[in-house]
């Protein structure tokens, strides 16, 4: 909202009257229910979005569950973080790298559907709030997890719970089944433009 060149007190009157339309927004919507939320796009910060949720749901109290697909080859720096609410969260670090580096296709399909599999129970499970699938998307785009398969799954989510599915190329079904939807756009990235390797506290 442009604000520039105004006295204080048509500063004021603006933002009154913006107060007043978001004040009636919110009012007219009461509606609560758990969510299908969708982090895609090739930008960074896709799982450290949904990362803020887990975070936001542990400090209400509730109960969270983390299933890492692709990832897990290596002990993540967030499970570490994440240890200090061992009565409250569940960390599943359930892949064994990147495609490039293990490659072996039958083996990462297959750790893939032992993944899902165990997402199933945590998505239906009634006293998880918040389910994050991370890079579930790319187990998709890949082929290792049909879509339908995934988007009948979360048919099985409690009406108050909340499943945060992450990773770039979001098959164009799930985008259309969610809520709410995110897309990272890459606009610089200091691997490709400056040759910056993987760093802690920011990549990993």
């Amino acid at each position: 909202m442009e604000t520039k060149g105004l006295t204080a007190e048509q500063h004021r009157q603006k933002m009154q009257r913006r107060k007043e339309i978001q004040d009636r927004r919110v009012a007219e919507r009461s509606l609560e229910k758990g969510l299908i939320i969708v982090h895609t796009g090739n930008g960074k910060g896709k799982t450290t979005a949904a990362l803020g949720m887990v975070l936001r749901s542990l400090g209400h109290g509730y109960k969270v569950a983390i299933v890492q697909f692709i990832k897990g080859a290596w002990e993540p720096a967030e499970k570490a973080a994440f240890s200090k609410w061992p009565d409250q969260l569940q960390f599943h670090a359930l892949g064994e790298g990147f495609t490039w580096e293990t490659q072996d296709r039958d083996r990462d399909i297959q750790k893939a559907q032992d993944a899902w599999e165990l997402s199933r129970s945590l998505i239906a499970d009634p006293d998880i709030k918040l389910v994050l699938l991370d890079e579930v998307n790319i187990a998709m785009k890949l082929g290792y997890l049909p879509v339908e398969t995934v988007i009948a799954g979360l048919e099985d989510k409690p009406e108050d719970s909340h499943v945060i599915l992450t990773g770039r190329g979001a098959p164009q079904s799930l985008i259309e089944r969610a809520d709410l939807v995110t897309e990272m756009t890459l606009i610089k990235h200091p691997f490709r433009e400056q040759g910056v390797k993987a760093q802690p506290g920011i990549e990993f």
